[in-house]
């Protein structure tokens, strides 16, 4: 921006004026990149550090808890259904049934699910044991979570201090260039007035008597062909006596007038007539 202004000239109003943003704009760079620079230093990387670091351990860990409570309930359902059937096979037979073939085979059985009970209780204790010394360290983490949190959350409060700071610097900035501008030479103004001087010539010789005539209405008569009938869509309010006002769903007669505006129509409706929407109208053949 800088360098165009030296190319349209620094002593012209807009070379100069470009000159005051472009060294305005370069202090808002400045602001901005300190304050990049801040918010990564400050608040950003001891983020990122707790999420890659911290957390995935956290995250790691109860996965592993989780896995363990699950081969738990395995080992709690394997002793369980062990000693459902050690008992049936330790019920006494009846004597009058029963051959005493049977009671060796009973024997048999009650002895094997006996070593299935022994067995599931001594698994069940092995799992218990690993998930109570998961179950600590998972404690012991996410009771660290406290201290992280707080820490956190004095770099949230640093964060939005830094952006506040950011925000206001930048406005300072944005009055002191409102101000340098303000000492310029005013061109807009200049241009203005010549535009407003030049404008009001050429209105009044526009409304001068004789070249322009206001379209009475009272005065417009409507033609032998070419009327067509409307319908109203939605009801309209005249703004001023040239208009008429209309009410929807009724039935109008409207025509056009030469050199009138091709939004408008001229509408009838018994005895008044006046100017009305085209777009408050359906258009009957």
């Amino acid at each position: 921006m800088e360098d165009a202004a030296k190319e349209f000239g620094p002593g012209t109003p807009y070379g100069s004026t470009m000159i005051q943003v472009g060294e305005c704009e370069r202090r808002l760079g400045a602001a901005e990149r300190e304050f990049l620079q801040t918010s990564a230093i400050s608040f950003l990387a001891p983020l990122r550090n707790f999420l890659e670091g911290d957390w995935r351990t956290i995250t790691k860990e109860r996965r592993l808890l989780e896995n363990l409570r699950l081969d738990l309930d395995a080992c709690k359902a394997r002793l369980k259904k062990a000693k459902v059937a050690e008992a049936k096979a330790a019920m006494a037979p009846d004597f009058q049934e029963t051959r005493p073939r049977n009671y060796v085979l009973s024997a048999s059985a009650s002895a094997l699910w006996s070593e299935e009970v022994e067995k599931a209780e001594h698994e069940l204790r092995v799992a218990q044991t690993e998930f109570d010394r998961q179950a600590e360290v998972t404690r012991l983490l996410l009771e660290g979570i406290s201290s992280t949190h707080v820490n956190h959350l004095r770099c949230l409060h640093e964060f939005v201090e830094a952006q506040a700071a950011y925000y206001k610097q930048c406005h300072f900035h944005m009055q002191e260039l409102q101000k340098e501008l303000g000492r310029l030479p005013n061109a807009f103004a200049l241009n203005s007035t010549h535009s407003m001087t030049t404008g009001g010539s050429a209105s009044e010789d526009m409304d001068s008597p004789g070249e322009t005539d206001t379209l009475k209405i009272e005065e417009v008569q409507a033609p032998a062909t070419g009327t067509r009938k409307a319908k109203v869509l939605y009801d309209y309010d005249a703004a001023d006596s040239s208009e008429l006002s209309l009410l929807a769903d009724e039935l109008i007669t409207v025509h056009t007038v030469p050199g009138m505006d091709s939004d408008w129509l001229i509408g009838e409706r018994g005895n008044q007539k006046g100017k009305v929407p085209v777009t408050y109208l359906e258009l009957l053949s």
